[in-house]
């Protein structure tokens, strides 16, 4: 699926006090385990493309990482991103862009964005990463 243009909705960011690889394999490992089952009803009932929800559409080792999907409400674009703080530990920042087209998909965004259920959820898997980055980095002994 080609990069998709689409609005800004929002972004959150957590700073992680690990290396930049070990924070780089906790985005890859999750984002690579990050969706919805192949049948699962949820995604059978919206649609979704890929069934998961999610496909990897942009890569650049320890900088960048960007999923897109869409199902019948929506077309989305999740980017996780690794920056560098002033305390010298790694900022990962997830933003996601959306369209939601038509009534539906106004009525759609209403209840996922406007119930700031997104923002939870996102929220959610910003500190999911990096408590993953933290448990990689005692596995490795660091």
């Amino acid at each position: 699926m080609p990069e998709l243009d689409l609005p800004y909705v929002d972004e959150h960011a957590v700073d992680v006090s690990e290396p930049r690889d070990v924070v780089w394999n906790a985005v890859e490992q999750y984002a690579h385990g990050l969706g919805f089952g192949r049948h699962n009803p949820i995604a059978m009932v919206l649609g979704t493309e890929p069934r998961g929800g999610f496909r990897v559409t942009e890569s650049v080792s320890g900088e960048r990482l960007a999923l897109e999907g869409r199902h019948h409400f929506s077309r989305y674009r999740l980017v996780f991103e690794l920056g560098p703080t002033t305390a010298g530990s790694i900022r990962l920042t997830a933003k996601t862009y959306a369209e939601f087209p038509g009534l539906r998909g106004r009525t759609y965004r209403a209840l996922v964005i406007g119930s700031h259920g997104h923002a939870v959820l996102t929220s959610g898997m910003v500190r999911s990463i990096a408590r993953r980055a933290t448990k990689l980095a005692a596995e490795q002994g660091g």
